[in-house]
């Protein structure tokens, strides 16, 4: 099976559809348990399937839980974050000295991710506590980022 047969296969197999922030995604549990948190209830946590492509990239975007990601098969991915530090890069794949399997990416951080070979893909799962809301997402505009993260101007406009 080629790579663009396994994307299909993988999308239709686990009923992926379109992400607004890029991507592929299925809410694979929601957990029944409510918390109150500042902004309102939330499920205790959320789990998700998401697909990218190396065509496709997650676009920088933020949201006030922690993400807990998950590698599962394909091309490794990077996770490219935006704080105080600057742009820092999270690789996710296959444990080695490069990459790790898992990684946690803090709330309230801004972060988008790409598919690190060329037409390849990514199948991950991302754990979010307290679950995930789109009321708790916010997608960024290369303007929105640019005065405060002037040197990144490159990943910046690529994730946006």
């Amino acid at each position: 099976m080629d790579t663009q047969e396994r994307i299909n296969y993988l999308v239709k197999k686990l009923d992926l559809l379109p992400h607004p922030e890029g991507g592929f995604y299925k809410e694979t549990y929601r957990s029944k348990q409510i918390l109150d948190t500042p902004y309102g209830e939330r499920s205790l946590m959320t789990s998700i399937y998401f697909l990218l492509t190396s065509e496709n990239v997650s676009h920088f975007h933020r949201i006030k839980s922690d993400e807990h990601w998950y590698f599962h098969e394909g091309s490794p991915l990077t996770i490219h974050l935006l704080d105080r530090q600057g742009h820092r890069k999270l690789k996710l794949g296959p444990s080695s000295e490069e990459c790790a399997p898992h990684h946690l990416v803090e709330k309230k951080l801004i972060f988008g991710s790409t598919v690190d070979e060329k037409n390849a893909y990514s199948l991950v799962s991302c754990v979010v506590a307290p679950g995930f809301d789109f009321k708790d997402f916010e997608l960024f505009k290369a303007e929105d980022l640019l005065s405060q993260y002037p040197d990144h101007r490159e990943i910046i406009e690529r994730l946006t």
